[in-house]
């Protein structure tokens, strides 16, 4: 059986093609590729093409799986209007494939039920990567950092225990933060940042952004930076180093590189702490005299911004999802999920794998 999974978001779509026998995953390969989709939604459908054609032996997949936040994207006047675009744009490329499109309860509905009540669907990637840690671990918390956002998700007693379903909620709780590896803009990180000459307050252009940051510490490389700068020039560190230093409105011959490299740990500390304190406050409504549970940490950021905040926050073990799915699918980790998710529905039981 050939399935192929997409997380189809406002920056990057994710894609996993798996193929399985008898119940058993048997190859796995799996794909990432920046499309803004507030540039040109259009031509999702051709993304969509050049994605299969990377990562399948096969254009035409037993199933196709779905999840999305694109619909966030501002070239759409509400969510509604972006699922109903999204999965036309599916239905597209795959017009004799069966789709599949996960809602937020962990379960999959048809495109046309989902464009009837899209808010079922609108965001609902956390609940594909839950779906699968609940399947790999009874208690844990899920930390996946993408490339603009944050997503935490507690499983309790095998089964995903998030109270929030959209992404309003999820903000409330805690179990959403808008902070990621590549595409935070720093001015939304900090407020006012230390400098050599004092504390500065931080202007709001996008001069500089989480990439930036990370490139010039080493957390990411230059190929990690998949995303644009803010200035359109180059993804060098010395370019990094450019853009960070306009964020108090000075430049490369003002400030020591010593001094933009203070900064850039400072804006990395402030995103640590953001997503320590959400973490704390999911912890909390979970706490019932048992020991914190094990942290599962995946995406881009699971070991520079996941694992510093699990640590930050107390936690003591801490799993790289990376682990316990073998090779580099955890940078992929929601369209893995739904992948393997839609196997297992057309399977009838829970599709195994050995790493």
């Amino acid at each position: 059986m050939n399935v192929i999974g997409f997380d189809i978001g406002g920056a990057n779509t994710k894609a996993a093609f798996i193929t399985t026998r008898n119940g058993c995953l048997e190859e796995t390969v799996t794909t990432s590729e920046y499309f803004p989709m507030w540039k040109q939604p259009e031509k999702l459908a051709d993304t969509l093409k050049m994605l299969i054609t990377k990562t399948a032996k096969t254009k035409r997949p037993d199933l196709v799986a779905v999840t999305m936040t694109a619909e966030l994207a501002d070239k759409y006047r509400t969510k509604r209007e972006g699922v109903n675009h999204i999965l036309t744009q599916v239905k597209k490329t795959f017009p004799n494939v069966k789709i599949l499109v996960v809602d937020v309860d962990g379960k999959f509905t048809t495109p046309e039920e989902a464009k009837r009540e899209p808010l079922r669907v609108a965001a609902a990637n956390w609940a594909a990567t839950g779906w699968l840690a609940a399947q790999l671990m009874r208690e844990c918390i899920v930390i996946d950092v993408g490339s603009t956002t944050t997503s935490i998700i507690p499983i309790q007693q095998g089964k995903v225990a998030a109270e929030g379903k959209t992404d309003l909620e999820k903000l409330i709780l805690g179990e959403l933060v808008y902070t990621g590896s590549l595409r935070t803009n720093v001015a939304a990180t900090v407020q006012a940042i230390p400098t050599a000459k004092g504390l500065a307050r931080v202007s709001s252009e996008l001069f500089a952004q989480s990439a930036d940051v990370h490139l010039i510490l080493g957390n990411i490389s230059e190929k990690d930076y998949t995303v644009e700068t803010a200035d359109g020039k180059e993804k060098t560190r010395v370019a990094a180093l450019a853009r960070l230093a306009r964020i108090v409105c000075t430049d490369t011959e003002m400030l020591h590189e010593a001094d933009t490299v203070q900064m850039a740990q400072q804006v990395y500390q402030a995103q640590v702490k953001q997503i320590s304190d959400a973490l704390t406050e999911v912890q909390h409504r979970l706490k019932d005299g048992k020991k914190s549970p094990t942290v599962v940490v995946t995406g881009l950021g699971r070991n520079f911004l996941a694992r510093k905040a699990a640590v930050q926050s107390g936690f003591a073990e801490i799993v790289d999802f990376g682990k316990l799915l073998g090779g580099d699918v955890a940078r992929v980790s929601t369209a893995f999920a739904v992948a393997l998710m839609g196997a297992s529905y057309v399977e009838g039981g829970f599709v195994r794998w050995t790493q």
